[in-house]
């Protein structure tokens, strides 16, 4: 199969290794260095797509990531589909299949294009929001068609088979694109001792410059991308990317990095290869040496497919060898876009004119264009072009200097291309990711980025600089800037020699007038993807949206995948003019991560299956293992829940492990409980800020137990904290609730009080703890701990004390959870285990019984003990818990929740409390979430008084009991309540206190 619009010689493609591909089900050749792009415009293909909204015929218009209209689904098979991938990045394999996203049947034949020729006066912006909100019950059938309009990708129905992953990583210098400018600084960084990262998203270096005819050193300026290309790559201290978009610039010189490493190859990775890379680099310095997009300018039917953008053309003959037609008109209003109707010229094919929007140009290269014998029209415009399903022919009239009206009557030129060229828009969207609001420069009609907050560096196009002399030498100064910044001593200088060009001053012109009024003219596009028009946008204004964000949101100018790369400017610019205001009065959006899409699996990386939800173990897993554990998940962790014997049912393991911690010792494995290092000279402080109660006197050796709660006075976590040393204390917290109270506490120590001096360790994986509890642990604990006293005076409940336990280094701390007798052994966690297995080789005399969190649970119960999470919900203060003893309201500065508790809502008597509640069938166990009435004769739906939050069978007590919350419940002490049952049955139960054994404490304190 031929190419027709393939050029026999030329271009950086590998004529030597043809490849084939399958589009919209059909077979084309292309060759190896191909886009999608390039290769169906070598084989003729003129429709890729179709709009959005009007379902109109769209055809490539662009070369890069400002590509609107080439948005194909490519995948061989269900599991390898990726949706929404740019035709003008997606590199060429053998294999590779792909297709048009939308149009039904096809992309060629589309039956809603009928809609395209009546949509403009039944679609106007707004229709979206205007039509489909009535009835209601028609919103899921709106939705369904409105997707499937849409024309986007699918996601895959299969699994991935491809891996991911993440890379750390540091450098001196971070250098944010290889064009010209990027290349000059990431050498002269290089050659003076700095470590460089230098990452494009192109398939290699060059930048602009791989479509370029333009010299340097009186050589072709791909000699010398070339010879840098070979340095950098050579240098032990650069890293060079390529297929690798800077997507993200975050706080403190922070920058993610999404590479492709494979989707060039193969619908699949290669075994053992990873697909896709995303690098995360911390940078000393950044230079942003990004380029500019090239404007198109805004005419009618300029979406027809033969429209495409001057710097493509140039890009698609220099670089792809392909000429994507045979005849071609070009309209300019600057001087660089005369070089894509020369290398058109040049290629063989027919140039019909140039059209160029100023009335006397002068420049070197319109000169050029002369002297090739091509046609130059000034001071006139493309107002309108003609065909169907591909450009046929264009409308040329003469316009005024003010580019705002037409003065002339139009002619007709034939031609199957249109090129256009309003100029230049720097890419400052990493630079606005920083929170630094891009500046309008009037004298080079473009955004260009504000003044930056960090050490921040730019060069070249980003900067509105597009003479290569120039452009080169700001990458070089950035560099020297850097250089010196990190402390180096700058290496010679290279020299680079370029023959400087004579060029006239570009126009500005941002919609080219018509004989009609927008309005009546031909659809004139501005955003190509979600076909908004100039009029529509001027039908935005005169709505009262005034505002360029809500200008933005109601006619989804910028909304499509390429976020308006193409359209934005031009958007804003008619925004203005139609409000009667400057660009810089009518203001600027500001553009946020990612530059381009990223892929889940990018974001994702490593951590997916059984990394995305990793298994945590304690040091005595395989103990609990052997000792035929039950586990339950518990956060991340295995947390054994009761260890059945053979033949014993759960409730029978229970009922044993409860007695045996009673009657003698029991021990649990508490490894997984929260624990957070702090230390600081305001640690003190810090605590008595973030817990309801005071801290200021907690002594060193000893421990305190609180309460933590949101602002709203909400309980939302609780630990025993000890004094470590003056300004050292050890936070316990849930298991669960580990990583949010680190994560809480580093957010009000950096937002809120960051003149403390305080500092946060998680160690919870440090430290092995294990508790043994019951009359007879202090007798076990003597026997493997001789330099601790353990005497009940010398070590008193709620003391902490350091020594050794079973030769091991060891913190031990009196607390308890169960109101047993009761020490928390620490130990290093890689001594874990031989502790725990010394204790049950010294406690066997003893009955030493392991017992999980199912037994943890039933014990602390019996104690009225709470466990936030499941004891709370988000809507308990320590007033419904009981706990007013645990909020010190006399502190000299509020701790966080305080006004909280205090709001009226929280002050209402007839608050849902905590109490304990004991069924009058001792054996019946009310169901956790059971609610509460007053009466079970009430008709339905009953009012509800309350709910149970934890139940248990009490072995101990020979009943069961449970603690829950009821309205004005401590008010209610001894009243019936009733828990009406799904099956029809009512369970009666007594209110009491929620301490059933030992309500004065004394075994915890023996």
């Amino acid at each position: 199969m031929t190419q027709k619009n393939r050029i026999p010689s030329g271009g950086l493609i590998n004529r030597a290794k043809p490849v084939t591909f399958t589009y919209n089900g059909k077979s084309y050749p292309g060759f190896e260095g191909d886009t999608i792009a390039s290769a169906l415009l070598a084989n003729g293909v003129d429709i890729v797509g179709r709009s959005f909204k009007y379902s109109r015929p769209r055809g490539l218009i662009a070369a890069g990531a400002e590509e609107p209209n080439g948005i194909l689904q490519v995948g061989a098979s269900e599991a390898t589909q990726v949706p929404n991938v740019r035709a003008t990045q997606q590199m060429l394999f053998d294999g590779l299949v792909c297709e048009s996203t939308n149009g039904w049947p096809n992309a060629n034949f589309d039956l809603m294009g009928a809609i395209g020729k009546v949509g403009g006066k039944m679609m106007p912006p707004g229709f979206y929001y205007k039509t489909f909100m009535f009835p209601q019950s028609m919103w899921s059938t709106y939705e369904k068609v409105i997707r499937k309009a849409a024309g986007f990708g699918r996601s895959p129905l299969e699994t991935d088979p491809d891996s991911y992953d993440h890379i750390n990583q540091h450098c001196d210098v971070m250098i944010a694109g290889a064009g010209p400018a990027g290349l000059a600084a990431a050498l002269f960084s290089a050659n003076s001792g700095l470590r460089v990262i230098i990452a494009d998203e192109q398939s290699e270096l060059g930048g602009s410059l791989l479509s370029s005819k333009e010299q340097i050193n009186g050589k072709p300026a791909l000699d010398w991308v070339r010879d840098i290309a070979a340095n950098l790559s050579a240098h032990p201290n650069v890293t060079v990317l390529t297929h690798a978009t800077v997507n993200g610039y975050h706080d403190h010189n922070f920058l993610t990095i999404h590479q492709r490493l494979t989707d060039h190859i193969s619908d699949k990775a290669p075994n053992g290869q990873v697909r896709q890379r995303m690098h995360k680099v911390r940078a000393h310095q950044v230079i942003l040496a990004t380029g500019a997009h090239e404007r198109p300018l805004v005419y009618g039917n300029n979406d027809l497919p033969g429209s495409m953008i001057a710097s493509a053309v140039s890009t698609y003959i220099n670089r792809f060898g392909v000429v994507p037609g045979e005849s071609l008109v070009l309209m300019t209003t600057n001087d660089y876009a005369y070089q894509a109707a020369i290398d058109w010229h040049e290629s063989g094919r027919e140039v019909v004119a140039i059209v160029d929007t100023r009335a006397n140009p002068e420049g070197d290269r319109i000169s050029r264009a002369k002297s090739l014998g091509i046609k130059v029209i000034t001071g006139s415009a493309v107002i309108d072009t003609q065909g169907k399903k591909r450009v046929t022919g264009v409308s040329v009239a003469p316009i005024n200097a003010m580019g705002d009206s037409v003065t002339g009557k139009p002619t007709q030129l034939s031609c199957d291309t249109v090129a256009s060229s309003g100029g230049w828009s720097p890419v400052i969207h990493l630079s606005c990711h920083t929170g630094s609001r891009p500046q309008w420069r009037d004298d080079l009609i473009a955004f260009v980025p504000g003044k930056p907050d960090r050490s921040q560096l730019t060069a070249g196009g980003i900067n509105a600089t597009y003479a290569l002399n120039d452009v080169i030498n700001e990458g070089f100064n950035a560099a020297q800037e850097a250089i010196l910044a990190c402390q180096k001593t700058p290496a010679d200088r290279p020299v680079v020699s370029i023959d400087s060009v004579v060029e006239a001053a570009s126009m500005a012109l941002f919609l080219v007038p018509h004989t009609a009024k927008p309005s009546r003219a031909p659809k004139q596009f501005v955003d190509y993807q979600n076909d908004v028009t100039a009029a529509g946008i001027q039908l935005a204004a005169r709505e009262g949206f005034e505002s360029i964000e809500h200008v933005k949101r109601y006619t989804a100018l910028g909304f499509g995948t390429d976020q308006g790369k193409l359209g934005n400017i031009n958007g804003m610019a008619i925004t203005a003019q139609t409000l009667g205001k400057t660009i810089p009065e009518t203001g600027t959006t500001v553009f946020r991560p990612n530059y381009t899409p990223v892929t889940f699996g990018a974001i994702a990386g490593m951590h997916c299956k059984s990394l995305f939800d990793p298994e945590r173990y304690t040091a005595m897993h395989s103990w609990h293992l052997e000792h035929g554990a039950k586990f339950e998940d518990v956060g991340n962790w295995k947390r054994p829940w009761y260890y059945p014997k053979a033949g014993e049912s759960m409730q029978e393991a229970l009922n044993r492990e409860c007695q045996a911690t009673r009657n003698s010792v029991g021990i649990l494995d508490a490894s997984t409980l929260g624990k957070i290092d702090i230390q600081g000279k305001d640690a003190r402080e810090f605590l008595g800020r973030v817990y309801s109660n005071a801290w200021a006197k907690l002594a060193v050796g000893k421990c305190r137990y609180g309460l933590m709660c949101h602002e709203d006075g909400m309980v939302f976590d609780d630990g025993v904290t000890s004094c470590l040393g003056e300004n050292h204390f050890l936070m316990t917290t849930t298991t669960g609730g580990a990583a949010g109270v680190l994560e809480w506490l580093e957010l009000y120590h950096q937002t809120e009080w960051p003149e403390l001096e305080v500092y946060f360790t998680s160690v919870t994986d440090h430290w092995a703890t294990m508790t043994i509890s019951g009359p007879n642990s202090r007798a076990l604990l003597s026997e493997l701990c001789d330099d601790i006293d353990l005497d009940k005076e010398a070590f008193k409940f709620m003391d902490w004390r350091a020594g050794t336990v079973a030769g091991v280094p060891a913190r031990v701390f009196r607390i308890s959870f169960t109101g047993e007798l009761s020490y928390e052994i620490n130990v290093q966690a890689n001594f874990g285990l031989h502790v725990w297995e010394k204790l049950f080789a010294q406690g066997a005399k003893y009955n030493l019984t392991p017992y999980g969190t199912e037994t943890m649970h039933v014990l602390r119960a019996e104690k009225g003990f709470v466990i936030v999470g499941q004891d709370t919900d988000g809507s308990v203060t320590p007033h419904d818990l009981g706990m007013s003893w645990c909020v010190s309201d006399g502190k000299p500065f509020s701790y966080i929740g305080k006004r909280g508790m205090h709001r009226e809502d929280n002050l209402r008597k007839d608050r849902k409390q905590l109490v304990g509640l004991k069924t009058k069938d001792p054996h019946q166990v009310i169901p956790e979430g059971a609610q509460a009435v007053a009466t079970p004769e009430i008709a339905v739906p009953m009012e509800m008084l309350g709910h149970v939050s934890s139940s248990y069978y009490s072995a101990n007590l020979g009943h069961s009991i449970a603690m829950g919350f009821i309205r004005d419940g401590l008010n209610k002490i001894g009243d019936t309540v009733y828990y009406p049952q799904r099956d029809g049955s009512v369970i009666e139960a007594e209110i009491c206190s929620p301490t059933f054994l030992d309500p004065k404490g004394e075994r915890q304190h023996v």
